[in-house]
């Protein structure tokens, strides 16, 4: 995982929740990327929420230069309604609220983020 990237204790991660500032939400998109990144090891997709943080992830090719095999990108409001069960993922799509190209770009198998796996 990037060292830039780390995993929230759960109180925090309550508080943010409730309070939403973009503080709280730079906090939130960084702690559910690293919580992906922790439960679907892998290289083979990178998901972007600028202007926050991206992370490579999910099991597969791997992915060393250049532009990866597969890209999500969403802005931190929906990657944290995502990442919290509060927005399908088949929904975000079908709003334009997700891009994802490439092989492995579904994320279905892995949302919601919160809680235990």
């Amino acid at each position: 995982m990037p060292s830039r990237l780390r995993l929230a204790a759960p109180e925090e991660v309550a508080a943010a929740l409730a309070r939403r500032s973009p503080a709280d939400d730079r906090l939130l998109t960084k702690h559910f990327l690293a919580v992906l990144a922790e439960r679907a090891p892998g290289r083979s997709v990178e998901v972007r929420v600028p202007p926050y943080a991206a992370v490579q992830a999910i099991p597969g090719v791997r992915h060393t230069r250049g532009t990866p095999p597969a890209v999500v990108e969403t802005d931190p409001d929906t990657w944290v309604a995502l990442a919290t069960g509060e927005l399908t993922w088949t929904d975000a799509v079908a709003g334009g609220r997700v891009t994802a190209s490439g092989e492995r770009a579904e994320l279905t198998p892995y949302l919601p983020l919160l809680g235990d796996p």
